[in-house]
């Protein structure tokens, strides 16, 4: 049985074949063609991106002020009135060095283009520019009207095809797809770290504070103090099972090189099998370096290889 996204499908064959003439009239369905990637790629790759959706910038803020408001507490409410000088330098580096990469993959994947294929594209003329050969056909997407490789989805949001798309997070702001995957990994893994990191140093706090006198223990009253830690506890607790969880699926996601979507539509697998290593380097770049954790890197996705695909 086939899978949702084989149906509706039309097909354009090559000039040869379809004896339609010229013309800039998009195509109206969906079609494919075995060339590469880099023949599709997208045309603001190396723009600024940025989807202008209320929702979305909404989230996207809100990521941001939850970070610093555990900042501010972790901050002034625990490590400045501390009386152990080396505990606060040394949880202080670390906090704030995780909550930096937090912010920074946060950035990256909002404002890195996903992997968006040219819009309006699927035009007569290019086809026939692109000189197929008697037999070859072509995908083609009504609602972009673009050109799109194989396993490349449509994203309401974005409006735009994204090749390799997972999802789209209203928390990024952005569709998670082919060019921006690595540094959405990065985000969930540093705010899972970040928050157990904070939840790690809550506990501590409240055992110093109940061993000590509460006035002693921070420059904020004891009420206010308790009400900053317990929610800074509660929003540590909320997203480090939220992020820890978006982390493993997409690790998974990655080893078995199987998108978020592919796995819900349940689509037959049309592409060569790789190993799970071949996989997470073709993500977060290759060979294995320290690299695959910083969000000031750019991974190479494998711009060589072609898709195949079959008809």
């Amino acid at each position: 049985m086939k899978s949702p996204v084989h149906r509706c499908r039309d097909v354009e064959h090559s000039r040869g074949q379809s004896g339609a003439g010229g013309g800039t009239s998009c195509l109206q369905e969906e079609q494919r063609i075995p060339i590469s990637k880099d023949v599709i790629t997208s045309s603001s790759a190396s723009a600024m991106w940025f989807i202008r959706d209320a929702c979305g910038i909404v989230c996207a803020i809100i990521t941001w002020l939850l970070v610093l408001y555990a900042e501010f507490v972790v901050l002034f409410v625990m490590l400045l009135p501390s009386k152990n000088l080396m505990y606060s330098i040394v949880n202080g580096t670390l906090f704030n060095t995780l909550a930096f990469l937090a912010l920074a993959s946060h950035l990256r994947a909002m404002c890195t283009d996903p992997g968006a294929v040219p819009k309006g594209n699927a035009t007569k003329e290019y086809i026939e520019s692109l000189q197929l050969k008697p037999g070859q056909v072509v995908y083609k997407c009504p609602k972009c009207c673009s050109i799109k490789p194989d396993r490349a989805h449509h994203c309401s949001v974005c409006k735009r095809c994204i090749r390799k798309m997972d999802h789209h997070c209203p928390w990024v702001n952005n569709c998670v797809g082919e060019n921006n995957q690595k540094y959405f990994v990065l985000f969930t893994m540093y705010i899972a770290l970040t928050s157990l990191h904070s939840l790690v140093m809550v506990v501590f706090h409240f055992l110093y504070c109940f061993e000590d006198d509460w006035t002693k223990c921070s420059t904020f009253s004891p009420p206010a103090t308790v009400i900053l830690l317990i929610l800074l506890c509660f929003e540590g607790l909320l997203f480090l099972i939220f992020t820890s969880v978006m982390f493993g699926t997409q690790v998974h996601s990655i080893c078995t090189d199987e998108t978020g979507i592919e796995q819900l539509k349940k689509e037959e697998r049309r592409w060569a099998k790789k190993t799970k290593w071949m996989n997470m380097r073709a993500v977060f770049g290759h060979p294995f370096s320290i690299l695959w954790f910083s969000p000031f890197s750019t991974p190479d996705h494998g711009k060589a290889e072609t898709y195949q695909y079959v008809v």
